[in-house]
């Protein structure tokens, strides 16, 4: 059994310096998965990856009355803490999204850069928001499928470690992923006709 695997037992029995003893562990990962996914953001994205870790560890093992979910957090393996923190990852990004898109926020309005030399054509990128929305979708209809393409995007895990956290064959694994990027793919242009 590895430290890491250890301490999540630890974590879930209550057993005090539990969670601190961990995060030296995890850090630096929980931080590649944190610039990777913050790399896939719009331009002027405010959260850095630092916050984004923080946020999300305190959301995986925070204090029962820090935490807005009372369930207590079961994880498996190494694997799944980080595919659970991949989905806090996701969830703060969304969260923050959307903060972004409220009225008193500029609602849709962008920030614009003064120098105008910097000023680039928008990217034809999908949406955050667009995404989640149609990963719920997928999740709806083939959750195995909305689970890959979590692991692969937002904790950014190579194919072969999404299917070995999902305990599925490579090569599953990687027809799972082309028909899943296809249907986002048709189910994002939907949303943008």
């Amino acid at each position: 059994m590895t430290d890491v695997t250890r301490l999540l037992a630890a974590i879930q029995g209550n057993q005090p310096h539990a969670a601190e003893a961990l995060l030296p562990l995890v850090y630096d990962e929980l931080r590649k998965l944190a610039r990777s996914k913050l790399r896939h953001e719009q331009p002027g994205q405010t959260l850095e990856a630092t916050a984004l870790v923080h946020e999300a560890y305190v959301r995986l093992v925070g204090k029962k009355e820090e935490s807005s979910d009372d369930r207590a957090q079961q994880w498996d393996h190494r694997g799944h803490f980080f595919a659970a923190a991949a989905e806090a990852m996701r969830r703060i990004l969304v969260e923050s999204a959307r903060r972004k898109r409220r009225q008193k926020r500029g609602g849709e309005l962008d920030r614009q850069p003064l120098d105008e030399e910097a000023i680039a054509a928008p990217t034809v990128e999908g949406d955050l928001l667009e995404l989640d929305a149609a990963l719920d979708k997928l999740a709806a209809k083939d959750p195995r499928k909305a689970e890959l393409v979590k692991l692969r995007y937002f904790a950014g895990l190579t194919i072969e470690q999404a299917a070995s956290s999902l305990d599925i064959s490579t090569t599953t694994a990687e027809r799972d992923w082309t028909y899943a990027r296809a249907w986002l793919f048709r189910e994002m242009s939907r949303q943008n006709s």
